[in-house]
């Protein structure tokens, strides 16, 4: 670096940026500084990440449980999907969904309508959305209340059916909790609540929530490829519970899906955690190949247009992979929380 006459710093980062992201979670213009485009594509991996987590995980356990089926269509079927989607590099399902698929689509004039209720176009993904008027940061203030209830009633009903067998009325208890939380911040803050639908004007749609075509491709492409290997940690944890189990619940007069809901699943979980949080932090580091369709995730927007002005290469490099890390470790960690919360107790 003394050679090259390169000073290390993170003066860089109060600098003018000077470039538009095109898709950003958090506001931002041109004016904002290097330091708030690294806040603004992190935001964006992260969205990435909760988004392909949330339906991979859904789809993952759907297929999983779709393989055990005794329909051998359905099972067949659940096999083929797998085979078929985990063979693939991700890279390439990346591009497909995005230039093959999504670019495919009609224009929005022509949209592909579900219902009336969401449209799909080449310009994105465009479904209802609820408006409130409130902040990302109060939502997210609100979200965190939310969340951290719900968790202390579940702690306090598993702990008060561990002591006496019968639990707390969770589900009652949680709804309330959030209809409690919802009126004390709509009668605080006189939010308006309102159910947006999007529709067309002009070239475009407006209202609702739009997905621009590289979130969708990319959400896609890592939910569905995901999907295939969390499929198989489903099926093997639920064959991993012992066979006594379902015929134990089977002689009880339970059916095959109250089975799998209240006795195997359950069981099989503790054993997929594990497993589970690999494929969660594969999905995360994948994100980055959000750069290739132009997607601004931190990569694309810090390590690629920031460093290509600043030159700024070891700053900018140990920013990206102390956040990849914060981030990695967040999973890890809620995963062992949740771990010690499903352990049985003695062990």
């Amino acid at each position: 670096m003394a050679v090259r006459n390169l000073s290390l710093g993170f003066d860089f980062l109060r600098l003018e940026a000077g470039f538009g992201i095109p898709f950003s979670v958090l506001p931002y213009a041109e004016t904002d500084s290097y330091g708030w485009v690294f806040v603004v594509g992190l935001a964006n991996t992260v969205l990435v990440a909760i988004l392909g987590i949330v339906t991979a995980t859904v789809l993952g356990f759907v297929i999983g449980i779709a393989r055990l089926s005794p329909n051998w269509a359905v099972s067949n079927a659940a096999l083929l999907y797998i085979e078929a989607f985990r063979n693939l590099p991700l890279l390439l399902h990346v591009l497909i969904w995005y230039n093959v698929v999504i670019r495919a689509l009609p224009p929005a004039r022509q949209a592909i309508s579900l219902g009336e209720m969401a449209f799909l176009s080449n310009r994105g993904v465009f479904l209802p959305w609820i408006s409130t008027g409130l902040s990302a940061c109060a939502l997210c203030l609100v979200a965190i209340v939310l969340v951290a209830g719900i968790a202390v009633i579940l702690y306090r009903s598993r702990r008060r059916r561990e002591a006496t067998g019968e639990g707390l009325a969770s589900t009652r208890l949680t709804a309330l909790w959030i209809a409690a939380v919802l009126a004390t911040l709509f009668l605080m803050t006189h939010a308006s609540v309102h159910f947006e639908v999007p529709r067309l004007r002009g070239f475009n749609f407006v209202g609702g929530i739009a997905l621009s075509p590289e979130l969708a491709a990319l959400v896609i492409a890592l939910a569905t490829y995901n999907a295939s290997f969390i499929g198989e940690l489903v099926r093997g944890a639920i064959e991993a519970v012992d066979r006594g189990q379902r015929e134990a619940a089977l002689s009880l007069g339970l059916d095959r899906m109250k089975t799998l809901r209240l006795v195997v699943i359950p069981q099989a979980v503790r054993l997929l955690v594990p497993p589970l949080t690999n494929q969660y932090l594969h999905l995360l580091k994948a994100s980055s190949l959000a750069t290739v369709i132009g997607y601004p995730d931190i990569v694309n927007v810090f390590v690629g247009a920031t460093l290509n002005q600043t030159g700024r290469a070891i700053e900018i490099m140990g920013m990206t992979m102390a956040a990849f890390l914060m981030l990695s470790l967040g999973i890890t960690g809620l995963s062992n929380l949740y771990n010690r919360h499903m352990r049985i107790v003695g062990r």
